[in-house]
Parts: structure tokens; sequence; C-alpha cells
């Protein structure tokens, strides 16, 4: 009887509603809850189930669910989720952290630590400091030019933050962020590594710049353009991106892994061509996502440039496959 009860317990539940998820987050409150937003038609969603009902198995105490992102679009909206497999973990009813991508020893890293972080031994917690200090290192070093602010900078979460976008954006400065929103630890961590307790905060090369405060100062003696590395200008890297090569796909995800149904689809009839192409995530890139838009006046993806010039989105393709046009314009013999 136990060994079944034990069985039950060690499930991934499907939840199909906003509502069920709501309840789901309501009723799990006191354990670690782990949520998986994944797609049918992405294959390494269904790889990522599969270690789901693996880490279930391995921790009964942790309440793991699949949600299927698209057929849930008010939940997915509402904790920006913009591509799959995105997994999120709550505790008591609140998000504590984010993974994204199908990143398997990482999930089960990021599962064992919340699952246990209230009952490690001193030692154990000297190692997920040490872990930590490693991440966050590797946070501050991922570009050139890092911003650790509250929500993105399209959507600043605190006037602070807003400001220093404002400023960087004013200075035509590169740069990249995290929302330390999106990640309790790294908002706590951080405070300590870097010993700066409030955000938002701004690095170079690895090295901490300051505040809001210390920018504005850097901006006044007109030192923050000599510090901060400078983007091209959007339309002049637009163009270059779309000359990258002579068949160009800006889509979510890769030609390895695409993240929307879409994208899938166009991947599956320029594949179906063999005729040589790259692609462009605009999925990690935030500028070019927007910027294309308004540069191509298409307001979708994907987008797939011949030669520079623009030939459309996935209906577009479909009708000069359809048509016997699109191998031809591909080619560039039209």
């Amino acid at each position: 009887m136990a060994a079944g009860a034990a069985e039950a317990v060690a499930t991934v539940v499907e939840v199909g509603s906003a509502q069920q998820f709501e309840e789901h987050l309501r009723l799990k409150a006191k354990s670690l809850l782990v949520v998986h937003f994944w797609a049918p038609w992405a294959p390494q969603c269904v790889q990522m189930n599969d270690v789901m009902a693996e880490l279930a198995k391995e921790h009964p105490q942790v309440s793991f669910v699949k949600l299927e992102a698209e057929a849930v679009p008010e939940v997915s909206e509402k904790y920006e989720i913009s591509s799959v497999p995105t997994f999120l973990f709550f505790k008591n009813s609140q998000k504590i952290d984010r993974l994204d991508g199908a990143h398997a020893p990482e999930l089960t890293k990021k599962v064992q630590r919340h699952a246990s972080s209230s009952s490690f031994p001193p030692s154990a917690n000297e190692c997920i400091k040490e872990d930590l200090n490693l991440r966050l290192k590797k946070l501050i070093n991922a570009a050139p030019c890092m911003l650790f602010m509250k929500g993105t900078p399209q959507e600043p979460r605190c006037g602070f933050s807003k400001q220093m976008v404002e400023i960087l954006h004013k200075h035509n400065i590169q740069f990249s962020s995290f929302d330390i929103f999106s990640d309790e630890e790294v908002r706590q961590g951080l405070k300590t590594y870097s010993n700066w307790p409030t955000y938002p905060q701004l690095y170079v090369s690895g090295e901490l710049i300051g505040g809001l405060d210390i920018i504005k100062e850097l901006e006044a003696s007109q030192e923050l353009d000599t510090i901060c590395p400078k983007a091209p200008k959007l339309e002049e890297r637009l163009k270059v991106l779309t000359n990258k090569a002579s068949v160009m796909l800006f889509m979510k995800g890769n030609k390895q892994e695409a993240k929307c149904g879409f994208s899938k689809q166009i991947l599956e009839i320029l594949n179906s061509t063999s005729v040589e192409f790259e692609t462009f995530d605009i999925l990690e890139d935030e500028e070019v996502r927007q910027g294309l838009k308004v540069y191509s006046n298409w307001p979708t993806y994907p987008q797939l440039y011949v030669k520079g010039e623009l030939v459309g989105g996935l209906d577009i393709v479909k009708e000069l496959k359809e048509n016997g046009e699109l191998l031809p314009i591909l080619r560039g013999e039209n």
C-alpha cells in the first residue's frame, strides 16, 4: 500500500487551464512546485517530460506539473514564457526560480537545491554558496556590458531601472540585462558578491561600475561613453544581419531547435529544398526582434530574406512552394 502511494505521488500532473493551474499552485503551496511549459511539436520538450518523470520518482516530496504553453496563453503571458521548454519553480505560491531551455543537468541541480534548501547541513550550504558564486561570475561576464535590473529594458519594473535603461539607450550603449525578479537566488546573492546592496547594478568586462547615481555622475563627467561599449546603429545592424547569408531566416529558435510551431513549419519547408540557409534566433535579441518588424514593415515571425530582401512569412513561403516558385527565389533566379 505504501509503495503504491509513493508511486502515485511520483507522477507529473498535466494542467489544462488557468483555473487548474491556480488551484494547483494553492494546494501545493507548502511544497516545491516545478512547472514545465512545453509544446507537443517540440521534441526537446518531450525529452524533458521524460526527465521530469524521472525526477518525480527521485523526489516524491516535490510536485511536478506540465502545462502546454500555447494551450493556456493567459498563464504563459503572465509568467513571460516566450519559448519552450521553460521551467518555473514555486514555493509558497511564489515564483522563486526559472530555467529556459532543455538543460537536464541544470534542471536536476535546481530541483535538488530548492527541494533541500531548508535542510542543508553547513558543509552543503558552503558548496551551494560556491556554486552560486560561480554562477554569478558567469552571469556578470555573459556580455561586455551587463545590467542587473528589476524587469527588462522593454518593461522596467522600478523607476531607477527605467532611468538606467534610458541613459544607456541615450548614449547608444550596447548591453545585455538580467531580470533579478526572475531569480531570487541571484537577486540576494549578487548583493553579497558585489558588496552593493541595491539595484540596478551595471557591470563592464566583469567589473562592477555601480548603480544609478554613479552612472549619472559618469554621464555628467562625460566618462560614460569611454567606459561602456557602443552599439552599432540598429538600421545598419539589421542591414548586415539580413545580408549575412544569401538566404536568412529570422525565427524563434534555430536550425536545430524551433521554439514555435510556425518556425518549425518553415524550417521543414526550407530543409526540403536542400538550399543552404542561415538562421537568427529573435528570442536571443529583443532589439532585433522589435526593430526588424519596423525595418521590414512585417509584424510577425518567422521572416525569410533572400539577398537582403524580405520574401515573407510562413503563409507566403507555403504559397510559393505550392506554386513551384520557392526554389527559383531561394536560388536567386527570380
